[in-house]
């Protein structure tokens, strides 16, 4: 099975995530980065006008900087990002929308500092045609492993 797991981290927190998962399950990584760097400003949340925040509000389209060439050598893909408005940030609409998911088992991983990831998964499911068979929060180190263990892979 060929593993990939794609990863949106402006901070580095959910690189952390997806580094320790494709050491653990033997994976290739994939960093989405915006075509447009975010800076410190970018994502400070707290103030209205911060570009995250209007995105989101707007529903934007952040295009990507990078494609993956071999997307349809991948059986099992594992996608995580920060959670924004208890939603995915867009940047990872604009990579769902690029690839064909069809026969993909999809895991969604994430981190947020109080959000959960319910619905995340109700918003990305009808925009894929693979299954998302599993997603988690992955706050804590100590999460990932157990997590990992309950996947058939």
């Amino acid at each position: 099975m060929e593993i990939l797991v794609a990863y949106f981290s402006p901070t580095g927190t959910t690189a952390k995530v997806a580094r320790t998962i494709a050491d653990e399950v033997k994976g290739d990584l994939f960093e989405i980065k915006p075509a447009k760097p975010y800076t410190a400003a970018d994502l400070k949340w707290t103030n209205p006008l911060a570009r995250c925040n209007r995105e989101k509000m707007l529903k934007k389209e952040v295009p990507c900087a990078e494609r993956i060439v071999n997307f349809s050598d991948y059986n099992a893909i594992f996608i995580g990002f920060p959670i924004w408005y208890y939603q995915e940030p867009n940047v990872i609409d604009t990579f769902v929308k690029a690839y064909d998911w069809t026969g993909k088992d999809i895991f969604l991983f994430a981190t947020s500092g109080g959000s959960d990831i319910k619905k995340v998964t109700a918003s990305l499911q009808p925009r894929m045609k693979g299954e998302i068979l599993s997603a988690r929060l992955l706050n804590k180190p100590g999460d990932i492993t157990p997590w990992l263990d309950t996947l058939a892979l």
